[in-house]
């Protein structure tokens, strides 16, 4: 595994690259950082480029596609889906932890699946922004659970040109 540090508007990310595909992407220092990391450094590899070309074009507003760029999060059977899912939630447009929830019911031939439990999947989503966790809300529309912050959240929501009119559950 090879890791490498992107410059954002929002503070540094920290990208790594295993095998040719994108592994993860946090924002350093957030909640769920990974506690081992190869040394920073020799991130000029192909993933990387493709990687730094994909953020700067959605920091500068443009709408690149996730599938532009070869994902390999690592994580349960259970987390893969929930995040496959997250991968359909179209930019500039929210999905709640509920409505996740029963899509990934109805998916498995289930009556009902627990929204915290695809919570607990969404919040430790190793590849931030490009796998969408941004776009998760409470079930009252409310800005909940984002592991690199709430304002962090609220930025790429506004960036993608969401109208928050709910507070966030921190800001009352």
């Amino acid at each position: 595994m090879k890791a490498a540090l992107y410059e954002s508007p929002l503070g540094t990310y920290v990208m790594a690259e295993e095998g040719g595909a994108l592994v993860g992407l946090w924002l350093m220092g957030q909640k769920y950082f990974p506690k081992e990391l190869p040394p920073l450094g020799g991130g000029e590899g192909e993933m990387f480029f493709q990687t730094r070309r994909w953020l700067d074009a959605y920091f500068a507003g443009e709408r690149p596609e996730p599938g532009e760029l070869e994902l390999r999060p690592k994580g349960s059977g259970f987390a893969r889906e929930v995040w496959k899912l997250l991968l359909e939630i179209p930019y500039g447009q929210t999905a709640t932890y509920g409505q996740l929830a029963r899509e990934l019911a109805k998916r498995r031939g289930l009556e009902r699946m627990s929204a915290q439990a695809v919570g607990g999947a969404v919040g430790h989503n190793p590849i931030s922004i490009i796998i969408p966790c941004h776009r998760v809300l409470g079930t009252k529309g409310q800005l909940t659970g984002y592991a690199g912050g709430l304002e962090t959240k609220r930025r790429l929501l506004e960036l993608e040109g969401v109208e928050l009119a709910l507070k966030s559950q921190d800001h009352p």
